[in-house]
């Protein structure tokens, strides 16, 4: 058999079981922290403090996983209201979801949605009857919003299906290797999110005529004074758009705290970074916000392919903003073996920006000849979208199976990954071999 290249391949990852749990376990480091001690604020207090002695006694080996890049190995850690997920740093807590779990539906559990923080400081006992989100700024009258006035005194809650996918997500894949969290393919989620429409909540503050951007921030804090509170702006067209959400609930519960409890930001079709957790203040400014998180981090090349050559720097940047055009193969993974003159019946996922998924491709020659997919239902244009496809391996043999997607404005994804140095955007065609016997 050849060697792979497994750059772009949803691999499944090796898992072993180590015999001691190492002294800097996160599991242990929750425990110390009394995480769910503090998290009466969920409205589940004791209970939920029970469960974690379980899961800190169930897991007491951590299982590990080796993702396909150089330097992969991570552990599998169950956090408070988290089944064991992937995780990359214990502070703050950034969590990804393992790959198979997309291959269980398109809605993505609670328990194994991906966590991503940039502060240390976060929060673990917030007190949902206390908590505010206060809008002011620009407005001609500022707002201190309580969580039970959000729900009944700006109108019917409505919901969206919509992609969550951080900025970094398959960032280990890139090659040159770039700086940054090395992610595979697993921080992304697919949630029904239910909330406030952004616009209604600004409407009743009463934006001004001069306004020209929102900014968001939540409750999560800096340990060190001079790292830069986390601060997230949107135009204001954006911010009034009436998609954009102040949500309280995801597939029908409470967000888990570590998602953001008990509000959040939702942006449809934009990378996690506007996704503001913990949501306690919106401010409409008069300016183009030029914090460091906006003017300096999350950042893309500003040019017609949001790329530059490997280890060029580009010439002028602007902030990222909506998803590329991607699909996976979920149904198989990298040298999984098949029956050689057996049917196969391989299945995916394909999402966008928001344009909506057009039409999928799929090659089980490597790319040398395609086929249409079959695309299932469209929860939303902002979901993950099912396609299928069958095929059948003639005969022994190693087979590259390919799949493209195309939205509805016509942009496909490239065969081949783009380059950036932060190592963004990614969306290259993947590659899922599979050994026929």
């Amino acid at each position: 058999m050849k060697s792979h290249d497994r750059s772009a391949a949803p691999t499944a990852p090796h898992i072993a079981t180590p015999s001691l749990i190492p002294a800097e376990s996160p599991l242990a480091e929750v425990s110390r922290r009394r995480f769910l001690r503090r998290a009466g604020a969920l409205g589940v207090g004791a209970s939920l403090a029970g469960r974690a002695l379980d899961v800190l006694a169930a897991t007491a080996a951590p299982q590990t996983v080796t993702l396909p890049f150089a330097n992969g190995e991570r552990e599998l850690v169950a956090y408070p209201q988290k089944r064991p997920l992937i995780r990359l740093t214990a502070r703050p807590p950034q969590l990804e979801t393992p790959f198979e779990v997309f291959n269980d539906g398109l809605i993505t559990p609670n328990d194994a949605f991906f966590v991503r923080y940039h502060l240390a400081g976060i929060p673990t006992d917030i007190d949902p009857a206390k908590h505010r989100i206060r809008v002011g700024g620009s407005v001609a009258k500022p707002l201190d919003i309580s969580l039970a006035s959000l729900k009944k005194d700006f109108g019917a809650p409505v919901e969206i299906v919509a992609v969550h996918q951080c900025s970094g997500n398959s960032r280990g894949f890139f090659e040159p290797r770039v700086g940054g969290g090395q992610i595979a393919n697993g921080a992304m989620g697919n949630a029904r999110w239910r909330g406030i429409p952004l616009k209604r909540i600004l409407e009743r503050a009463g934006v001004s005529s001069s306004a020209k951007q929102v900014t968001f921030e939540g409750l999560d804090r800096p340990i060190v004074p001079a790292t830069p509170e986390f601060v997230k702006a949107l135009d204001l067209d954006h911010a009034m758009d009436g998609e954009v959400m102040v949500a309280f609930a995801m597939n029908g519960q409470d967000l888990p705290m570590l998602n953001g409890f008990p509000v959040r930001l939702v942006v449809p079709g934009y990378y996690g970074t506007y996704w503001v957790k913990h949501l306690a203040d919106i401010n409409v400014i008069d300016k183009v916000f030029d914090g460091f998180w906006m003017a300096t981090a999350y950042r893309i090349p500003d040019n017609d392919c949001n790329c530059v050559a490997p280890g060029k720097a580009p010439e002028k940047t602007k902030p990222i903003g909506r998803f590329t055009v991607r699909s996976f193969v979920t149904s198989h993974t990298d040298g999984q073996r098949v029956a050689a003159g057996k049917a196969l019946r391989v299945r995916g996922i394909a999402f966008d920006g928001g344009e909506g998924i057009r039409d999928v491709q799929f090659s089980a020659d490597g790319g040398q000849t395609w086929q249409a997919a079959q695309l299932g239902n469209e929860l939303s244009k902002y979901s993950f979208r099912e396609w299928t496809a069958s095929f059948t391996p003639p005969q022994p043999g190693e087979y590259a199976l390919k799949v493209r997607a195309t939205n509805r404005a016509g942009v496909s994804q490239p065969l081949q990954s783009l380059w950036n140095p932060a190592g963004y955007l990614r969306n290259g065609v993947e590659t899922v071999r599979v050994i026929a016997a």
